[in-house]
This record gives C-alpha cells, sequence and structure tokens, in this order.
C-alpha cells in the first residue's frame, strides 16, 4: 500500500495549469522524481509543456497512465470527465481497488465516480484553488469509503508541497469551494479596489498596485505567523482617532464584513447547486 513516506510513481489525467503546477510543486518538495511522473492529455500541446516543465513521461492514453501509476489524478475539468473515466474504467476492472484516485474536479462528488467506475475504489476529492499554481495554495480533501486514513496522508502530503490543506467530511467541500476555490477572486477585486483607492489619492497605479498587494500579502502572513486574532491585529494597527479608525469606520458604513461573508456564502451554495446536477 502506498504510504507518505513510500508515495510511489504519479500519473496525472489531463495535463493543463493545475496538473502543472501540483506536478511542479512535488517535484521541488522531493515526494516524486521525474521519472516517477506520467501524464496523458488529449491535447498534444498540453502534454508537450507538461513534459517540458515538469520532466514527466507523456503515456499514449489515459489507461497507459493508470497502468504505470500508483496514485492517479484526474485534471481534467468537469464536462470531459465521463468521456476520460472511460478507459480508467477498463484499466481498473480487474482490480479496482490497487490505485490511490485523487479527483480536483470542482463540483463533482465521490459518488459519481464511485458510479461511473466501481464503489469499491479508493477515491479522494479535492477542492484546490488556482494560488497553488505559485505554490500558495489553500486545499480541503475528502476520503471515499474505501480509502484508508494512510491514503489521506498521501494525499496531504502532496498538497502541502503547493500550500496547505485540510482532511474534511466531503459534505464541507462546499464551504471550502465558497471560502478558499472561489476567495482569490474576491481578494483580487480587494487589490484592485485598495490600488484604485491609492491612485485617488495620488499614487502611481503601478506603485499602488505593488503596495496593495503587499498589504495584503503581508497582513495575511502576519496573522499567519502570530496566530493572533484578526480582531487583535487590527487593533494593534488603528489609533485613537486616526487614519485607520477612519478608514476602517467607512468600511463598515459600507458593509464591508457583511458582503464578504454574503459572497462566500453564495459561492457556497452555487457549489452545492452545481454538485446536486
Amino acid at each position: 500500500m502506498t504510504t507518505a513516506c513510500n508515495i510511489g510513481n504519479i500519473g496525472f489525467i489531463g495535463l493543463g495549469q493545475m496538473a502543472t503546477a501540483l506536478a511542479s510543486g512535488f517535484l521541488r518538495a522531493g515526494l516524486v522524481s521525474p521519472e516517477r511522473l506520467f501524464g496523458f492529455d488529449v491535447s498534444p500541446d498540453a502534454a508537450a509543456r507538461f513534459a517540458s516543465t515538469t520532466g514527466a513521461t507523456v503515456c499514449a492514453d489515459a489507461a497507459e497512465t493508470v497502468a504505470k501509476a500508483d496514485v492517479v489524478f484526474f485534471a481534467v475539468k468537469p464536462q470531459y470527465m465521463s468521456a476520460a473515466l472511460e478507459p480508467v474504467r477498463a484499466a481498473l476492472s480487474d482490480a479496482p481497488s490497487s490505485k490511490l484516485l485523487v479527483s480536483i474536479a470542482a463540483g463533482l462528488p465521490i459518488a459519481y465516480f464511485e458510479s461511473a467506475l466501481f464503489p469499491e475504489i479508493r477515491l479522494v476529492r479535492v477542492m484546490p484553488n488556482t494560488p497553488a499554481l505559485v505554490g500558495a495554495g489553500a486545499a480541503g480533501f475528502a476520503r471515499s469509503q474505501n480509502a484508508t486514513p494512510e491514503d489521506g496522508a498521501v494525499v496531504g502530503e502532496l498538497l502541502r508541497s503547493v500550500g496547505s490543506a485540510f482532511e474534511l467530511a466531503e459534505s464541507q467541500l462546499d464551504a471550502v469551494t465558497g471560502l478558499s476555490g472561489s476567495g482569490p477572486a474576491f481578494v483580487y477585486l480587494a487589490l484592485e479596489a485598495l490600488a484604485d483607492g491609492g491612485v485617488k489619492a495620488g499614487l502611481p497605479r503601478p506603485i499602488a498596485l505593488e503596495l496593495a498587494a503587499q498589504t495584503l500579502k503581508g497582513g495575511a502572513e502576519m496573522y499567519l505567523q502570530t496566530r493572533k486574532h484578526p480582531g487583535e491585529l487590527k487593533d494593534a494597527v488603528t489609533s485613537p482617532a486616526g487614519t485607520t479608525i477612519a478608514g476602517v469606520a467607512a468600511l463598515e458604513e459600507r458593509g464591508f464584513r457583511s458582503a464578504l461573508i454574503e459572497a462566500v456564502d453564495r459561492a457556497t451554495t452555487r457549489s452545492r447547486e452545481l454538485g446536486a446536477r
């Protein structure tokens, strides 16, 4: 059985940006070597880019990828998953639980894969986010009934090579989608708005963007390193009758916090709706 200390060969079905980001992270962390990476994509261009970036072996088809890998990532878009799984089902027909399968397809529940493949598969469903592309991802993952705690440890170790990762119940993954899956878009809106504020106050846009980006990054890093409550960190910046409290009051007047709460809630609700289709 694959363990966190002996991950084995890793295969990817679908070789786009996220697959490349994950494979690159695994390589940087020393969790796998290029000769133990395999993949297949219907797009020759995507396959060539993946191989060039990672040094992986490109397989002739999905079945060959499954045969060579111990851990198989499904990194195709949800609308193409059904077609992608057909050769996988054939490849697993003799031993459905012999491989650890990992899906990073948004909205497709574990039950979908158990129905499309076999009920006894070992599958981990992952909700990653795009900052994994720069090694700063935040992911949640859930195990199928037949996936073992050791399987969860393997996936957790792999995902933490490109950011942070938390094992949860599958029912909580919609909330992960709403928060960290959709959240980067909310952060980019905040980044753009902060920079606009700097421009309005007289700063050149390039400098305003750099200052805003570093401020968001620095604020998040302050929390991650100190683990102080965000309210405490906010209070440390907010002196009596000063500039910060004037800005905080403006945000409260405009419903800043309630808007973010509602954004996460609506994104979570939409994720549930898509998963129910």
